[in-house]
């Protein structure tokens, strides 16, 4: 990395501001909803399967190697890793240990092998499926919502078509009657030999991927990872056997060949969405670890 970038009070304030609000269109009806003990079968998953929690995702950060000036600045200073420069409040770069390294190394050979293949879209988001497979109305995960075509109708579906996935954070959620009928068997420790750029599920975690090296990613970065993740998760769900009426989603019935067409071609756009975000984490990684080398070897464990 260069030298630090300093940027005057006004600009970072305007940044965090702009990014609050941005988040908290979000994270504000989520957490009137859960004060209210309302479930969302759709926009929970963002806050549940992912553990950024709504204040987390609020807050704003610049990431490594800026100076933020002005006496508001030092408020940084009550998070860990912040520290006080001439010239302002920064994170410590000392805060980049072994520990944060490692996931910065995984998520660099992860992003690069999944960027490294063109995109299949011929899953048709058949793993939520696969996830009620002969499962009894009262076991589904969303029990509380009916099934579009019923139970036997459901399994039938998983029955007459081909089921490719290669996500295993998707694949271990599959019904065991369903497992053997995917055509791929992917486990944790080949992930990065799996993954692949069309996935829904590859290109929502590029929010996991991006909080995992919180606060050393900007918030504007992860910011954009959720909003891709939030879009992805509303075709995820219309694309599933549930009946979502009643949360005003209109389904995409991948059942018939026009519901598969219209899935590809979400899918299609979505990977074409996605692609840059991954780069610049990419090529965010890179940058850290290129960092560290200038970090003194005796930094403390993984905060």
């Amino acid at each position: 990395m260069t030298g630090p970038v300093v940027l005057p009070e006004p600009v970072w304030r305007a940044r965090e501001d702009e990014h609050v609000a941005r988040m908290r269109r979000w994270t504000t009806p989520h957490q009137r909803r859960r004060s209210r003990g309302e479930k969302h079968p759709v926009l929970d998953f963002l806050f549940s399967y992912y553990s950024h929690r709504p204040g987390h995702l609020e807050r704003w950060q610049p990431g490594p190697g800026v100076v933020l000036e002005g006496a508001s600045a030092r408020r940084f200073l009550e998070r860990k890793g912040y520290l006080e420069t001439a010239d302002g409040v920064m994170l410590d770069p000392e805060g980049f240990t072994e520990g944060r390294a490692k996931t910065a190394e995984f998520v660099f050979r992860l992003l690069s092998a999944t960027a490294s293949r063109s995109p299949r879209l011929s899953c048709f988001g058949l793993h939520e499926w696969a996830m009620v497979y002969r499962e009894s109305a009262n076991e589904v995960r969303h029990s509380q919502l009916p099934l579009r075509l019923g139970s036997a109708g459901t399994d039938g579906v998983v029955e007459s078509l081909e089921i490719r996935c290669g996500h295993f954070d998707a694949f271990r959620f599959f019904t065991e009657p369903a497992r053997p009928l995917n055509t791929l068997r992917p486990a944790r420790e080949d992930q990065v030999d799996f993954e692949q750029p069309g996935c829904l599920h590859a290109n929502m975690d590029l929010f996991k991927w991006a909080y995992k090296l919180d606060p050393f990613v900007p918030a504007e970065l992860v910011g954009d990872c959720f909003e891709l993740a939030a879009d992805i998760r509303e075709l995820d769900m219309r694309a599933s056997p549930y009946d979502l009426a009643s949360f005003g989603y209109s389904p995409v019935r991948i059942e018939t060949a026009e519901g598969r067409a219209e899935y590809a071609r979400a899918q299609a756009g979505f990977a074409r969405r996605a692609a840059p975000l991954r780069e610049h984490l990419i090529a965010h990684c890179q940058r850290l670890l290129a960092e560290l080398k200038k970090v003194p070897a005796t930094r403390g464990k993984q905060l």
